[in-house]
C-alpha cells in the first residue's frame, strides 16, 4: 500500500511536462489519478504525450500500490468540458481528495522579443487556461471538499509573481494565480481544505528541452542557469504534500518546490538535491493563513 493509497486526485494538464510527473508519482504512492488534457492521439502535437499515455503510465507505476490513472480529455478552455469532468468525478470515485491546478496554455509567442502591445491580444489565452480556468477547478473541487472538511488545492506557479519572465501576461497570470490560492484558503480554512502555491523553477519538460535547444538565447538568463528538474520532483513533492497530517498549517502559502523537498528530504530522481533559485530569482510574498491573519488587511 502507498502513503496515498484511497485518495482521489485530479492533475489539469497532464499529457505531458509537469503535470504527468505529479500524475504518475501520485499514482505510484497509491492514489486513483484523473489525468486531463487535450492531447487524445499522438502526433496532434509537436511534443509527444496523451492523456491516455500518461494514465496507461500512471498504471504501470501504481500495480503495488493499487495506483491508476483515468484519462479524461478535457479542454480547462471550456466550462462545459470541466463540468462533466467533475461529474464524472463525482459520479464514478464519489470524492475529490486533490486537485493539481497545472494547465496552463503557453503562447505560441512566448519567446518572441517585442512589447506586450506588439503581440496579439490572443496571448491573454494564457489567463483564460491558467487563471481562469484554476478559478473554474477549484470552484467545482471546493463543491466537494467542503462537505467532507477534507481536500488539497494546489496551484503550480513560479517565480513570475516577482521576477520578470517572459512578458505581461505570463507575470500577470502567474500573480494572479498566487493571490488566487491565497485568498481561496482563508475562505477554506474553516472547513478544512488546504490552498496553497508552488513555486516550480526550471523543470526539464518536453517543452522546456525543446525551447532550450531550439532557442535558449532567448530565454530569460536567470532561468537557463538554474539547475533543472525532472518533471517528476514536483510529484514527489505534492505527494509528501498529500500525506502531511499537518498540511493545512501550509494553506495559503507560496512555497518554492525545492524549498520543500530540501524540508521533506526529497531528491530527484537521479538522487540529486536541486537547489532553490530563491537568491537569483525572488522570494514568496504570502505565507499561511495560519502564520499571519490576513483579513480585513
Amino acid at each position: 500500500m502507498g502513503a496515498l493509497s484511497g485518495k482521489v486526485a485530479l492533475v489539469t494538464g497532464a499529457s505531458r511536462g509537469i503535470g504527468r510527473g505529479i500524475a504518475l508519482v501520485l499514482a505510484e504512492q497509491g492514489a486513483a489519478v484523473y489525468v486531463t488534457g487535450r492531447t487524445v492521439t499522438e502526433g496532434d502535437y509537436y511534443l509527444p504525450g496523451t492523456v491516455g499515455a500518461t494514465a496507461a503510465e500512471c498504471d504501470a507505476r501504481g500495480k503495488a500500490s493499487g495506483g491508476r490513472g483515468i484519462a479524461v480529455p478535457c479542454d480547462h478552455g471550456d466550462d462545459a468540458q470541466v463540468e462533466a469532468l467533475f461529474a464524472r468525478i463525482e459520479r464514478d470515485s464519489g470524492k475529490l481528495d486533490i486537485l493539481v491546478n497545472n494547465a496552463f496554455l503557453l503562447s505560441d509567442d512566448l519567446l518572441e522579443p517585442g512589447g506586450f502591445w506588439e503581440k496579439p491580444l490572443s496571448n491573454l489565452e494564457m489567463w483564460d487556461v491558467g487563471v481562469r480556468s484554476n478559478y473554474v477547478a477549484a470552484w467545482h473541487a471546493a463543491r466537494m471538499m467542503v462537505p467532507r472538511k477534507s481536500g488539497l488545492i494546489i496551484a503550480i506557479s513560479g517565480f513570475a509573481a516577482v521576477t520578470y519572465t517572459y512578458g505581461v501576461v505570463f507575470g500577470t497570470s502567474k500573480s494572479a494565480v498566487d493571490r488566487m490560492a491565497r485568498d481561496m484558503a482563508i475562505e477554506l480554512e474553516p472547513h478544512r481544505v488546504a490552498s496553497l502555491t508552488l513555486w516550480q523553477g526550471l523543470t526539464l519538460t518536453e517543452k522546456a528541452q525543446y525551447n532550450l535547444k531550439a532557442m535558449g538565447e532567448r530565454m530569460t538568463s536567470s532561468i537557463t542557469s538554474m539547475t533543472g528538474s525532472s518533471v517528476e520532483h514536483p510529484g514527489r513533492v505534492v505527494a509528501a504534500l498529500a500525506a502531511d497530517p499537518e498540511v493545512m498549517k501550509r494553506s495559503g502559502g507560496e512555497f518554492i518546490t525545492t524549498e520543500l523537498a530540501m524540508e521533506y528530504g526529497i531528491a530527484d530522481v537521479d538522487g540529486s538535491v536541486i537547489p532553490s533559485a530563491r537568491a537569483s530569482r525572488g522570494s514568496p510574498i504570502w505565507k499561511p493563513v495560519s502564520e499571519v491573519d490576513y483579513r480585513g488587511k
